[in-house]
This record gives C-alpha cells, sequence and structure tokens, in this order.
C-alpha cells in the first residue's frame, strides 16, 4: 500500500507504465498539458477504478499523465504480475475492460459537459465525484486546483463554491472541503454526474 501526495506524479504521458495502481481513498486526475503551461483534466479515478488500462490493451506505456488530486492510500501491482492476472482469469480481464469503458463514458461526457454546462454545475459534479471517490464527505482541495482542471477562473470557482456555502451544500476553508448536504450537491449538478456514475456500475 502506498500513500498519494497531493501533486505525485503517477506516469507521465506515453512512459512506461511499471505498475497497475488502484486508488483506496485518493482521486488522481488524467492531465492534458497544453502550451502556455496550461493544463486540464480529461478524466479522474478513484477507488471505482484503476491506472494502467492500457495494460489491458496490450500496451506498455500510459495514455496519459496521471496526478494526484486529492491525497489518500492505494495499491500498486507491478505490469507482470497485472498481466500475469489478466492472462490467467478471465474475470479479472472482464472487471478491468467494464471500468476502461466506463472511463470512456466519462472522456466522452467531460467532453460535452465543458461545452456545455454552466460553470456551477460543473464545479457540483467535480466535488460530487471526488467524495463518491473518496468514500467520506470531508476531503482536502484547493479552489485553485478546481479552476486549473476544469478550466475556470479561479474567481468564477470562487463564486460558485460560495454559492455551494450558502445553500448549505459544502463547507469549505483553506482546501479543507466538507460535503454537508450530498442532495443539496446533487441538486446543483450536470446530468453528466449521474450518467458517468451509472457506466462506472455497469
Amino acid at each position: 500500500m502506498h500513500r498519494m501526495e497531493t501533486g505525485d506524479i503517477l506516469f507521465d504521458d506515453g512512459a512506461p507504465l511499471s505498475h497497475a495502481v488502484f486508488p483506496l481513498d485518493c482521486v488522481v486526475s488524467f492531465i492534458a498539458d497544453f502550451p502556455g503551461h496550461q493544463s486540464v483534466e480529461r478524466a479522474s479515478v478513484g477507488a471505482e477504478g484503476y491506472l494502467g488500462f492500457a495494460l489491458v490493451m496490450e500496451s506498455k506505456n500510459s495514455l496519459g499523465k496521471a496526478v494526484v488530486q486529492i491525497p489518500g492510500k492505494a495499491l500498486w501491482l507491478a505490469a507482470p504480475d497485472f498481466e500475469l492476472a489478466l492472462q490467467r482469469d478471465d474475470g479479472v480481464r472482464s472487471a478491468m475492460l467494464r471500468y476502461a469503458r466506463s472511463l470512456i463514458v466519462q472522456l466522452m461526457d467531460t467532453a460535452a459537459c465543458n461545452s456545455l454546462h454552466t460553470a456551477e454545475q460543473r464545479v457540483a459534479r467535480w466535488l460530487l465525484q471526488a467524495r463518491d471517490r473518496v468514500g467520506r464527505d470531508e476531503f482536502h482541495v484547493t479552489q485553485e486546483a478546481i479552476s486549473q482542471l476544469l478550466a475556470l477562473r479561479r474567481a468564477t470557482v470562487n463564486a460558485v463554491c460560495s454559492d455551494l456555502m450558502n445553500t448549505g451544500a459544502i463547507t469549505y476553508n483553506r482546501g479543507h472541503l466538507i460535503v454537508t448536504d450530498r442532495e443539496a450537491l446533487h441538486a446543483r449538478c450536470c446530468t453528466c454526474y449521474d450518467r458517468i456514475r451509472l457506466a462506472t456500475k455497469c
């Protein structure tokens, strides 16, 4: 078991995959870096999934840059051992492929979400997904990180968080966030949240 800290880079884009990583109570983002040092989130993963799905597709290299956003613990399995489990057990391969399918759904919905939905809907979706992934109402994430991941202005994220606090959905202080009313936060999400959650359970 490994302790994962905010900002840890697990894999660089195209880097050799030495391990499959199974988050337990942390959140890891797949990041796209653009010229000008801008970085946005393509997708994220927590306890519902794993990193290293390229190994299931018989590739040896990471399909994207993976960075820890919310600290916590994860299990690491050496790539040769993971590949051996895939070869020996069809159930393992089937489960890994089901998650890969749900990740594709997340990627597709995130692209549409970023184009069509409001800043409030996107922030609420991200926070609720983070809450689900860490398995608790309380976690650490900064507004600066959210603004970068969602390609929003910091002032916009601050305004959204202030409104969510006023409605009683969350409390927030210096990166310490508590989801105080899950249903109220869910009411502010776009429909992408439920669609991605359903795909993860398939």
